[in-house]
């Protein structure tokens, strides 16, 4: 059975850079699309960015565009997230998740129902 582990959280003054893993087991991850997410307190569960099997990625929130990068090394069975120029609205839980039915002509969508396999997340928080 897939499992995920989130790793790489913690406090940050803003302007900073934090690189988020998560680490599978179980299973390798070559044949899934993985997502980040986050839920901040009081707010809803939303998709960050994901990447395909191949190496597509698709951004979710318009406002870590250009400062959030995805990748993967399926050799680590690992996926990253490198935030850099980090903000206060930042501050949430992150997790991954995965999936094998996501991808369609070689696109993956950070829409959180999508997935199947998710982590237990890992706290970012972005103070001065």
């Amino acid at each position: 059975q897939l499992q995920l582990v989130e790793s790489g959280g913690g406090l940050v003054q803003p302007g900073g850079s934090l690189r988020l893993s998560c680490a599978a087991s179980g299973s390798t991850l070559d044949g899934y699309a993985i997502g980040w997410f986050r839920q901040a307190p009081g707010k809803e569960r939303e998709g960050v960015s994901c990447i395909t099997s191949s190496g597509g990625t698709t951004n979710g929130a318009d406002s870590v565009k250009g400062r959030f990068t995805i990748s993967r090394d399926n050799a680590k069975n690992t996926v990253y997230l490198q935030m850099n120029d980090l903000k206060a609205e930042d501050t949430a839980v992150y997790y991954c998740a995965a999936g094998r039915r996501i991808t369609w002509f070689g696109v993956c969508v950070p829409a959180p129902a999508k997935y199947d396999y998710w982590g237990q997340g890992t706290q970012v928080t972005v103070s001065s």
